[in-house]
C-alpha cells in the first residue's frame, strides 16, 4: 500500500483513540454492559464495545437502535453512572436490551 493511502487510516485510528480517551476522562463507561438514555429519555442496559457494533448503527458517541422501553429506533448515548439516581439504576437493570454488541 502507498504511503498516501495510508494517511486516512492513519487519521481515522487517531480520531477514534483521541475519542475513546476522551470520553472515559469525561467519566463515561468504557465498555460492557452500560446503562444509556435514548433520545424519548428511556433508559436501559445494553452491550456498549467501543469501536463495535452489531445491532446499532455508530456514529461517535451515540448509536442509532431499537429501544427496548420505548419499542422505537432511537438515537442512544451512555450515562455516567454518577448521574444516575439509585433508582434510575433500577429502571435500566430492569430493562435490558440484547446481550449482543
Amino acid at each position: 500500500m502507498p504511503a498516501p493511502a495510508l494517511a486516512p487510516l492513519v487519521l481515522v485510528v487517531v480520531v477514534l483513540i483521541v475519542s475513546i480517551v476522551m470520553s472515559r476522562r469525561r467519566g463515561y463507561p468504557r465498555g460492557g454492559m452500560v446503562v444509556v438514555r435514548c433520545n424519548q429519555g428511556h433508559l436501559f442496559t445494553t452491550m456498549w464495545v467501543p469501536l463495535a457494533s452489531f445491532k446499532a448503527i455508530r456514529l461517535g458517541v451515540v448509536r442509532l437502535q431499537r429501544c427496548p422501553v420505548g419499542n422505537h429506533l432511537a438515537f442512544v448515548t451512555p450515562v455516567r453512572p454518577g448521574d444516575l439516581t439509585e433508582e434510575e439504576r433500577l429502571i435500566a437493570e430492569q430493562n435490558r436490551d440484547l446481550p449482543i454488541p
